[in-house]
């Protein structure tokens, strides 16, 4: 089986593909923006790279999703609700770390099928 890495630098690639399945992370680029934005804006990047490697967020297999605050899950899940493909919704878990960038509120990994 080939890996196939998208755009690979020295520390990382902004995603992999193996054995017919893609990992990505995705972070805000809208870091002056409130969780809700910038849950939002992560959840357009993963939409974007899905469409650059032939998947959608229809085939979404497993999301982490990392917060920065508590207070922010309501609205974080209010985005999500809004993106999630109805009757497809993946496994999912969040977890509450501390982010590199302290204007993350949000990062999202995800596992699809392409």
């Amino acid at each position: 089986m080939t890996i196939q890495r998208l755009d690979p630098e020295h520390r990382m690639s902004e995603a992999v593909i193996y054995n017919q399945t893609v990992y990505y992370t995705s972070v805000p680029e809208n870091l002056d923006a409130d969780a809700f934005a910038q849950t939002e804006n992560a959840l357009a990047v993963i939409d974007r790279i899905l469409a650059r490697v032939g998947s959608d967020k229809s085939k979404v297999l497993d999301a982490t999703i990392f917060l920065t605050d508590h207070a922010d899950f309501a609205v974080m899940n209010q985005a999500w609700d809004a993106w999630v493909s109805p009757g497809n919704a993946p496994v999912r878990c969040t977890v509450l770390a501390g982010l590199v960038d302290p204007r993350y509120k949000v990062e999202i990994k995800i596992i699809a099928a392409l």
